[in-house]
């Protein structure tokens, strides 16, 4: 199977698992049952999830959904770099994810620290094989002044146990999950990697991505998935809205504020939604196989395939670029 199966079909279309983990908002576990059956309805064929979104809940979410399916009929990825303790006093609201089973996260990128989230992670999901493992969170912006440690731990210890669990059979296809640029192409100038999670830094207004990393992708063949395609919030909602704007899970600042207005200007006069524009740009790309919608609900689920099969004429797309709110040198889906 493909790194990211649904590559091959309209829409390219795969589920991320935070909101299952109660990013932000709680969900009952029926509700969010229902988002995983209504992917699947839609012929969704990629899932991710990871131990930090909800403490393992997420992870438990999409089992209860996708184990009793044939193996061969999806892709499920999911991460390392954190290890679930339990703890009878921990938060109920960690890291943004509400009512979190009682757990504690706690770093650990050493080979045994992967090899066992690996394991309690297939244990929490009830299958005896990932798809593809990224490793989570290891940029400079999480660790500050120990990502220099953390990167030679990444390189040293956790992508060759990766890779051993690889030989094992364990797992398919190894890659980061991570919000930055940088950690990529500090890992790539030392290993090899199958794909990458890149989330929020090739978007419709965040184009980090594009002048280094997506170019060295399609050179290398490392296959990309893109999440945060609405930059956790700001392009699913638009600027103008009575309650906060989200960029990057915080409050958005003012000039990103402004860009997304200046694209929503542009946005009015073609009529094109904003959410459609969002989804369909990063998909341009040669070394872009994917996008991973958050749904925290069918709606926005049922809302994200319509969006993405949602027609936009080519000359939206050129006067973004010519209102230099889109770079020249960008792909554009016409």
């Amino acid at each position: 199977m493909a790194i990211f199966p649904s590559a091959s079909h309209t829409p390219r279309l795969g589920l991320g698992g935070a909101p299952l983990g109660n990013l932000f908002e709680s969900l009952s576990d029926d509700a969010a049952h229902g988002v995983l059956l209504a992917a699947l309805a839609d012929s969704c064929q990629s899932f991710d999830t990871a131990p930090h979104y909800g403490n393992g809940l997420s992870e438990w979410r999409f089992g209860r959904a996708l184990r009793s399916l044939p193996r061969s009929s999806f892709s499920l990825s999911t991460k390392v770099g954190r290890i679930l303790k339990p703890d009878a006093v921990a938060p109920i609201a960690p890291h943004n994810f509400v009512d979190a089973p009682p757990f504690t996260q706690h770093w650990d990128f050493s080979a045994a620290g992967v090899r066992r989230s690996v394991e309690d992670s297939m244990q929490r999901m009830g299958v005896a094989r990932l798809d593809a493992v990224f490793v989570h969170d290891c940029d400079v912006v999480t660790h500050g002044a120990a990502y220099p440690q953390v990167l030679q731990q990444v390189i040293h210890e956790a992508l060759p146990e990766l890779q051993r669990m690889k030989k094992e059979g364990l797992l398919t296809h190894i890659g980061l999950g991570v919000n930055d640029v940088q950690v990529c192409l500090d890992v790539l100038a030392k290993a090899d990697l199958d794909c990458l999670l890149l989330a929020g830094r090739y978007t419709l207004i965040d184009h980090t991505g594009l002048p280094q990393l997506l170019p060295l992708c399609t050179q290398r063949g490392v296959r990309v998935a893109i999440g945060g395609a609405f930059n956790s919030g700001i392009l699913a909602t638009g600027a103008n809205t009575q309650g906060a704007v989200r960029f990057n899970y915080e409050s958005a600042p003012a000039h990103w504020v402004e860009r997304v207005a200046m694209v929503e200007a542009v946005c009015a006069t073609y009529g094109v939604p904003l959410r459609a524009a969002a989804l369909q740009f990063p998909l341009a790309h040669p070394a872009v196989d994917i996008v991973l919608l958050g749904a925290q609900n069918m709606a926005q689920w049922n809302d994200g395939v319509a969006m993405l099969q949602h027609t936009i004429p080519p000359a939206f797309w050129h006067a973004l670029q010519s209102a230099n709110l889109v770079p020249q040198g960008a792909p554009l889906p016409d």
